[in-house]
């Protein structure tokens, strides 16, 4: 019989579980397993999602494992703990089509209204945890702030239906797999929390409404605004001015 020493995860980005399988070690090298579960705690973040396992099979083959135990059925091996690392990191980053994807599980709404609730939800994350909720940067645009990502998918698009698969394929009408993402990335929780609390405020304004309050004299978008459109309006001016385009 071999000994599999497996550490295991979810993969949003694969759909479905992924696997380290760390296999034919010694007794002496049961050390080196345990530094690895260290390793990915240390580059992915401790509160990352993982399980490990130790299962005797017959082989080193991957499928003497699942012969031994059906738990481990439809499980993505990958072949080296910095392969794991990478899909777990590409994971826990957020991008903001991931923040317009999980709006637009709780609503339809404009394009433009999706810009301004995505805006609103990466401002007010940024002001409270001094961290941005995602990775893309924020342009002003002459009717407020934009989120490139989002321009690029919607573009042509005025109102966004959920239910509406064929124009936008890789949306689901339902919330779960997007909300797993938001849960699973650095800190989700607290950034699922914070993008709900957010959606509670404003998502029952207008898009005109949300115009309105992002072109507050002083605000952040009337800060950076200088009539040319991908001028990016930086994460410090929205930690000082955001206060100005609340409700």
């Amino acid at each position: 019989m071999v000994r599999h020493f497996i550490i295991l995860s979810s993969s949003y980005s694969q759909g479905q579980r992924i696997a380290l399988d760390m296999v034919g070690l010694k007794k002496n090298n049961i050390d080196l397993f345990y530094q690895t579960v260290e390793k990915i705690k240390k580059e992915c973040g401790n509160d990352t999602s993982i399980s490990i396992h130790c299962i005797e099979a017959s082989s080193e083959m991957w499928n003497s494992v699942v012969a031994e135990d059906s738990f481990f059925e439809d499980v993505f091996v990958v072949k080296t703990v910095d392969e794991f690392i990478r899909v777990i990191q590409m994971d826990r980053t957020l991008s903001g089509l991931d923040i317009a994807k999980y709006i637009l599980s709780m609503q339809s709404c404009t394009h433009l209204k999706l810009q301004k609730l995505a805006y609103y939800c990466f401002a007010d994350y940024l002001c409270t945890a001094r961290e941005p909720l995602f990775q893309d940067k924020i342009y002003a645009f002459n009717l407020g702030p934009v989120v490139k990502s989002i321009r690029e998918k919607f573009k042509g698009f005025r109102y966004i239906n959920i239910d509406n698969v064929d124009m936008i394929s890789d949306i689901s009408p339902l919330n779960m797999p997007i909300r797993s993402k938001i849960l699973f990335a650095d800190k989700g929780i607290s950034k699922l929390k914070s993008i709900e609390q957010t959606i509670d405020k404003y998502g029952k304004c207008t898009a005109g409404e949300l115009v309105d309050l992002t072109h507050k004299k002083g605000a952040p978008w009337d800060y950076a605004y200088d009539g040319s459109s991908f001028k990016i309006i930086p994460n410090e001016i929205i930690l000082q001015r955001h206060h100005l385009e609340l409700i």
